[in-house]
């Protein structure tokens, strides 16, 4: 005979709704209640039929991803698979599962969010992203269904649960670091400029010039994207050629960083030796670069972490206030930067 809720609530002098709250890893039960009651379990061999709880709790156990671009060219960066890490990490924690969109443009991962959630395959979604003009977030907002979006939301910022960086911050600090090695000509490469961490950096990018009375030259500031042919090229040799060059540049992203360098390296620019670099998301890119790349740390596994925990609790709790976590960040200084007078 099987061994019921009822059981373990009787050996372990609770009530069974106790047992229930503590199966939901309720926060309303306290830790030792709950090491009790899975003390218990362990003893009389209780074992959870997910499926059968599912059904009567209407829950799928499951968390959508919704990817900035297709899976193959977002899992290509390094920063992604390790935010999917730290949400993988706590929905293990919570016996939850994870699907990703698998579109391969902005209109294809629209359409499988919404099949995603019209199918009631998942719980609540993750949105790995945040930029103007989406069609993703204002339809999650519309539909009423628990999601958290990575980044800073630029639709309905009060109403929308986030985890994000301090990038304004963030960016400042990094560009206060090359102001204090003497470089003044600092330009500033980001990804597409539609996405909120791109205008964030570089606007942290402009405060501390203008912090520093040095000039803003819109001609320092450059995007490109990791899709384009030949990317990050045009660029490069557009800063390279101008009549006062920078001799430091601010990387949004340590990928992109990488293209850059081997471009540097295809125009025997070296490196920290001609121009300095400063990238963001330390990821084991800027590690294993070379030079190893100084870095913007983002804590990218925390970032995915925390962002599963306030999804899930929001999603066991639905009438609890939505939460929104900024997570620290903290530069890595390795061997891609030199103080100016070590310029030519």
């Amino acid at each position: 005979m099987s061994v019921t809720i009822k059981d373990v609530a009787k050996k372990a002098g609770v009530a069974p709704s106790t047992v229930s709250r503590v199966i939901a890893e309720s926060p309303k039960i306290s830790k030792e209640t709950k090491k009790k009651v899975r003390k218990v379990m362990d003893e009389l061999g209780y074992h959870l039929n997910l499926n059968a709880r599912n059904l009567v709790q209407k829950s799928t156990k499951t968390i959508g991803i919704v990817l900035k671009n297709s899976a193959s060219q977002s899992l290509l960066n390094p920063v992604f698979p390790e935010i999917l890490n730290g949400i993988s990490a706590f929905c293990h924690q919570e016996d939850f599962s994870i699907i990703l969109t698998s579109g391969s443009s902005e209109e294809e991962i629209f359409q499988d969010t919404v099949k995603i959630v019209q199918g009631k395959k998942v719980d609540g979604i993750i949105v790995m992203y945040s930029k103007k003009d989406d069609k993703v977030v204002p339809y999650l907002s519309e539909c009423g269904i628990p999601f958290l979006v990575i980044g800073k939301p630029v639709f309905g910022l009060n109403e929308v649960m986030y985890v994000d960086n301090d990038n304004v911050f963030a960016a400042k600090q990094a560009t206060d670091y090359l102001i204090k090695l003497g470089h003044k000509q600092i330009a500033f490469i980001s990804a597409a400029p539609n996405y909120e961490v791109s205008l964030s950096r570089c606007y942290g990018y402009k405060l501390a010039l203008t912090e520093n009375n040095l000039e803003i030259k819109e001609s320092y500031i450059k995007s490109f994207q990791i899709e384009q042919k030949d990317p990050g090229k045009q660029a490069v040799t557009e800063l390279l050629q101008m009549t006062e060059p920078p001799t430091a540049l601010l990387i949004a992203d340590d990928l992109q960083a990488m293209l850059v360098l081997l471009i540097l390296r295809e125009l025997k620019i070296k490196v920290p030796e001609d121009v300095s670099i400063v990238a963001f998301n330390n990821t084991i890119i800027s590690r294993l670069s070379s030079p190893p790349l100084t870095s913007v740390n983002i804590q990218t596994y925390q970032l995915g972490y925390e962002a599963a925990r306030c999804l899930i609790e929001q999603i066991k709790e639905p009438d609890s206030s939505k939460k929104s976590v900024i997570i620290p960040t903290n530069m890595e200084e390795r061997e891609s930067c030199l103080a100016i007078n070590h310029l030519k």
